[in-house]
């Protein structure tokens, strides 16, 4: 399971979508999940769904790694979904001693569901198709007018990057660490919850260790090359917009304005 974490990883790739702004992605991502939870009918989860398919398809990202970002949280969604159709008040479908399903909690699940794969899919495509460092820059200029309240931009946006890119790396981490421990006689997933519990501490001992001597030399390192924070920080590649991201970001307008429409003109879901 823990493989198929996929959050904070980067496929390098020469797509239309690998050469936009990064920082006209992150804003067009915000756009989505936004719209993500304006839609209120059918139509305009198609047509959600279909920009996502537009997306993945230009971006020539693998089916593969589009369904490794889904599945950790398939449990969570089975979850919401169970949740919604068995309390949620409505019209009786299915009844059996205590237990209730109706039709208005099944429309909630699957919208639901449908509103936390796209949106799960969708922040991936952020990280799939942009570099840290770019993501890093992008970040920091959108954040550039908090300076004047003497808010720190680059150190937050550094942060933010580093914790995102060392996720993967821990998670791998993690992996190596309950393989050694299972490899031992160690016996990770039989017992209550209190004895799952005391057999996770010989895994988060030596993960805390390795996370804060990776910390260590990250900042040894960023050291030795007399990295300064922002200060009189130059940049190899300059942001600059250009008519891939102007195309993007209308395409994003258009979308955003037919689900606004088909939410006005066109009956509810539920």
């Amino acid at each position: 399971m823990l493989k198929d974490i996929s959050i904070g990883q980067y496929f390098p790739g020469k797509s239309v979508i690998h050469k936009m702004d990064p920082r006209v992605k992150i804003i067009l991502t915000f756009s989505y999940i936004i719209m993500l939870f304006l839609i209120k009918n059918a139509l305009g989860f198609l047509i959600a769904i279909a920009f996502l398919l537009m997306v993945i398809f230009v971006a020539k990202i693998p089916v593969k790694a589009i369904f490794k970002s889904v599945k950790p949280i398939l449990p969570l969604i089975i979850f919401t979904s169970v949740l919604n159709m068995f309390f949620i008040t409505g019209t009786p479908i299915w009844h059996w001693l205590i237990f209730t399903i109706t039709s208005e909690g099944v429309s909630i699940a699957i919208i639901m569901s449908i509103r936390i794969v796209c949106l799960i899919i969708g922040s991936s495509l952020l990280t799939y198709t942009t570099s840290p460092i770019a993501l890093t820059d992008a970040i920091e200029r959108l954040l550039k007018p908090l300076k004047y309240i003497k808010f720190p931009v680059h150190e937050m946006a550094m942060m933010m990057t580093i914790a995102l890119r060392f996720i993967p790396t821990l998670i791998e981490e993690t992996d190596k660490i309950m393989s050694a421990q299972k490899a031992r006689g160690a016996d990770l997933e039989t017992g209550g919850l209190v004895k799952r519990a005391k057999a996770l501490i010989p895994i988060l001992i030596p993960l805390f260790v390795s996370a804060f001597r990776r910390a260590e030399e990250l900042a040894l390192a960023m050291e030795c090359r007399c990295y300064r924070g922002g200060e009189g920080r130059t940049r190899m590649k300059q942001l600059k917009l250009s008519l891939i991201d102007v195309m993007s970001t209308a395409v994003m307008v258009i979308t955003f304005t037919a689900v606004i429409a088909i939410n006005i003109y066109v009956p509810m879901l539920f």
